[in-house]
C-alpha cells in the first residue's frame, strides 16, 4: 500500500530527472516499466531528463544507447556531468589547456565545446578527471606528475566510485581519483552530483522549480544528496547500488524509498 505521502509528491512533480544505470536499466537491460514510463510522464503533460554523473559516453553515445534498448531520444532530454563540467569551466577558466583523464568521447566533447586540450604535461593548466574505461597506466602517470610537481587546478566530473553492471561493479571515477589522492595527496573539485549544478541547470534549462522536480537515483552519496542539495524531492530506488546494509548506515536520508522507478509509474497510471 501506497503511503499518501508518496502519491502526492509524485503527482505534484512536473519534472523527472532520472539517473540511468541502475536506475532506468542495469547494463545493457532495460528495466520492464522505463518505456511506458517515459511515455506516461510526457502524455500526463509532464516532463523528464536523463541525468547522469557517467562521463565515459557523450550525450550522442548516450542517444545511441538508448536507441538500442528501445527508447528513442534527443540531445536536449540529457543533462550530464560532462556537460556540467563544461558549463563550470567555460564559466571560470575557458582559456586553460586541459589535459582529460577520460575517454576518447569525453575528450571530444570537451574540444568541441570549444576547450584545448593537450598531451604535454609541462604545458597542462588544468586536469579533467572522467570516468575512463580506457584507462591506462600511462595516463595515471601523467596525472600523478602533474600534480606532484606544479600547482594546476584539478576537477572531477563526478565522485562515483563504482558503476553498475549486470554482473556487479567496476571501478568508477571517484574510485580512480581515490588511488590518486593515496599517491599525490591531492583532491579534485567536484562537479557533478552530489553537487546540485546538475539539477539547477536542468530546472533552468525547463523553467520549474525545486518543489515540483523529482531526483530519482539510486546511490544515496551523489542521486540523493544532489536531490537534497538542490532543493528538489529525492528518491532513493532500491534497483541499483544501494542495499537495505547501506540505507540504514548512511546519514543521508531521501524524501522517498522505493523498490524501483516503476512506483511513479504506478502512481501516474492510477490517477491519469
Amino acid at each position: 500500500m501506497l503511503q499518501q505521502e508518496t502519491i502526492d509528491k509524485v503527482l505534484n512533480t512536473r519534472l523527472f530527472l532520472f539517473d540511468m544505470d541502475g536506475t532506468l536499466y542495469l547494463g545493457n537491460r532495460l528495466f520492464p516499466f522505463t518505456k511506458e514510463l517515459l511515455d506516461t510522464i510526457r502524455k500526463s503533460g509532464r516532463d523528464y531528463m536523463f541525468m547522469t554523473n557517467n562521463s565515459s559516453k557523450s550525450v550522442t553515445d548516450y542517444i545511441k544507447k538508448l536507441e538500442k534498448l528501445g527508447i528513442h531520444s534527443a540531445a536536449e532530454d540529457f543533462i550530464t556531468s560532462s556537460q556540467a563540467t563544461i558549463h563550470s569551466w567555460k564559466n571560470t577558466c575557458p582559456d586553460e589547456l586541459l589535459y582529460v583523464e577520460g575517454t576518447a568521447s569525453l575528450r571530444l566533447e570537451m574540444e568541441k565545446a570549444g576547450f584545448t586540450l593537450t598531451d604535454d604535461i609541462e604545458k597542462v593548466e588544468c586536469i579533467v578527471m572522467g570516468f575512463d574505461t580506457e584507462l591506462d597506466f600511462k595516463k595515471l602517470e601523467d596525472v600523478c606528475k602533474i600534480l606532484c610537481t606544479r600547482a594546476v587546478r584539478y576537477v572531477a566530473t563526478h565522485p562515483d566510485f563504482v558503476c553498475p553492471t549486470e554482473y556487479g561493479s567496476v571501478p568508477d571515477c571517484g574510485a580512480v581519483c581515490e588511488m590518486i589522492f593515496h599517491a599525490t595527496g591531492k583532491r579534485p573539485l567536484v562537479i557533478g552530483k552530489p553537487e546540485p549544478l546538475m539539477p539547477q541547470l536542468a530546472m533552468q534549462i525547463k523553467g520549474v522549480t525545486p518543489e515540483c522536480t523529482m531526483v530519482a537515483g539510486d546511490r544515496i552519496y551523489t542521486d540523493v544528496k544532489c536531490g537534497n542539495n538542490a532543493g528538489a524531492v529525492s528518491v532513493l530506488v532500491m534497483s541499483g547500488e544501494t542495499d537495505e546494509r547501506i540505507l540504514a548506515a548512511s546519514d543521508v536520508r531521501p524524501a522517498l524509498i522505493m523498490d524501483d522507478c516503476g512506483t511513479i509509474l504506478e502512481i501516474l497510471r492510477s490517477h491519469s
